[in-house]
């Protein structure tokens, strides 16, 4: 029962972060020059036809009375009408970020049974060959752009080895599965269609590597800090004495009490890998949510701009819930 209060209680806060979220991507993106009406008219448009879109977009009222409006209307669940695809804002985003959602999980796996072991590895074996390999592995996810590790993926898998695909979900010629809920992987699953699933397998791999492979050092850094620290704890010490098997040792106990700082970290670093996959998704040409804002600023779609942006910022507030609930699994001693 706490703990449905505790979900509420979370969710009622979400409802100012929102609107903080909708007015600062609204009044900054309509400080982004240009014309939006006119780039979406063409340069050979009249007048007439300009006017008329500005009207579709209540881009002939003041700022303050479309924000107004804009906020009205999302509120109810209506982000308006795409200035680039036509569509409705909402129809976009359900299917556009599936496609991000899949690549950041799966991106997140990785960095959880790779980062998670390389940052036990690396404190059991402190100073040692594995310490560095693994410190060096760290420091190489933070030094290179990701946009730059992507390319050199490319080159090296693609053009030098073409083991795996430059690019996109899925094989031409290979129909995409029945939409059940946008995962490929998944819905190949689902429907059994094993064509897709071995397609969509293959062109995940490099996106997912590469933004796995960026985000990893700071969990490899994190797991190696608190395990440092818990294996010089006295209860730690004293089970050793005992004559406890150092593999128990380190994952019965210690790894449990180290993994709730690191918790917290991956919630975060999911949150930011959300927010960070357009670079990968531009250079993979991975039709996902990054890709969609991309296109939005280039055209100055100033609706899929901001029902974009405000489904990323909604994601990362459910993440970090979800977080704080898996904290009371990990050590009952936390309270909601």
């Amino acid at each position: 029962m706490k703990l449905r209060y505790y979900v509420i209680q979370r969710l009622i806060t979400l409802i100012p972060v929102v609107l903080l979220v909708i007015t600062i991507v609204f009044f900054i993106s309509h400080t982004i020059p240009g014309d939006p009406a006119r780039l979406l008219a063409g340069q050979q448009a009249g007048e007439e036809q300009v006017q008329k879109i500005k009207e579709e977009y209540n881009l002939d009222k003041p700022v303050p009375v479309q924000y107004y409006l804009y906020l009205r209307d999302s509120l109810r669940g209506d982000f308006g009408i795409s200035m680039h695809t036509r569509r409705s804002v909402m129809e976009d985003i359900k299917q556009y970020y599936p496609a991000t959602l899949e690549l950041t999980t799966v991106s997140m796996i990785l960095v959880i049974f790779i980062g998670i072991p390389l940052g036990v590895i690396s404190a059991v074996k402190r100073n040692k060959f594995q310490d560095h390999i693994a410190r060096f592995i760290a420091i190489g996810g933070v030094a290179m752009p990701v946009f730059w590790f992507a390319v050199m993926l490319q080159i090296l898998f693609y053009y030098k080895f073409p083991v795996f695909p430059i690019g996109g979900r899925i094989s031409y010629g290979i129909s995409p599965p029945d939409h059940i809920t946008g995962f490929y992987i998944f819905d190949s699953i689902l429907t059994r269609n094993w064509a897709a699933l071995k397609s969509s397998i293959h062109h995940i791999i490099l996106p997912s590597i590469c933004l796995a492979f960026s985000s990893m050092s700071s969990v490899v850094r994190q797991t190696r800090g608190e395990m440092l620290k818990v294996l010089k704890e006295d209860y730690v010490v004293a089970h050793k004495a005992y004559g406890i098997g150092n593999k128990d040792l380190i994952y019965k106990y210690a790894l449990k009490n180290a993994l709730i700082p690191t918790v917290s970290l991956i919630g975060l670093v999911f949150g930011t890998i959300i927010g960070s996959s357009f670079l990968v998704e531009i250079v993979f040409n991975w039709p996902g949510i990054g890709s969609y804002v991309v296109q939005s600023i280039l055209t100055l779609d100033f609706p899929g701009i901001i029902g974009a942006v405000l489904v990323i910022a909604i994601s990362y507030i459910l993440i970090n819930l979800i977080v704080d609930i898996i904290y009371t699994f990990l050590n009952p001693k936390i309270k909601l």
